[in-house]
């Protein structure tokens, strides 16, 4: 397992209060997510919270054909590459083949896997044999506790760094609920 990987993972399991994952959805070009990744350096310094810069190459699950998807997993990496270097910051990115995985492994601190993707056994366990944490974003159509199965199957393909990111859960069609308040009443 990559060494900087556990590192960072520890790093970021201490957090008080958190650590920050942000940045633009996808990279639009290689002046924008330069100056994004300033800012947010900046901002996430200025109140000391832990940043991991985010952004995908290719949002390869778009809704319609005709969105704007990235500049490509080989561009992509190659400014996301610039980012990490110039600011000295993490970076997390997704996967959508088992083979992108290698690849974004000697670039990305951190493997994203996409709602949609995240019980795909062959894509995690590519993802978890790169050494490098590996955050699972859970699928808005899975129980909480299918993502146990999910991170499982990353700690027994060997990498014991794996994250679960929530995403919601659907209730009846187009009905997102991404944050369910609980509340108890005294009596």
């Amino acid at each position: 397992m990559d060494p900087s990987a556990a590192l960072l993972f520890n790093h970021l399991k201490g957090a008080d209060p958190f650590f920050l994952l942000a940045g633009p959805n996808v990279i639009e070009s290689e002046e924008h997510i330069l100056r994004m990744a300033k800012n947010i350096k900046t901002i996430a310094s200025e109140v000391g919270i832990p940043l991991v810069f985010k952004s995908s190459f290719d949002k390869a699950n778009r809704t319609s054909s005709k969105s704007f998807r990235g500049p490509g997993m080989v561009e992509g990496l190659k400014i996301l590459e610039k980012v990490k270097i110039a600011y000295d910051i993490p970076i997390v990115t997704d996967v959508h083949e088992s083979i992108q995985c290698e690849a974004v492994g000697r670039v990305a601190d951190i493997i994203q896997i996409p709602a949609f993707l995240c019980r795909q056994t062959d894509l995690l366990v590519a993802a978890a044999k790169t050494g490098k944490i590996i955050n699972i974003k859970k699928g808005q159509f899975c129980a909480p506790s299918v993502m146990t199965n999910s991170a499982e199957k990353v700690r027994l393909a060997g990498n014991p760094n794996v994250m679960v990111c929530e995403r919601g859960t659907m209730f009846g069609y187009s009905e997102l609920v991404a944050t369910i308040l609980r509340f108890s009443v005294r009596e």
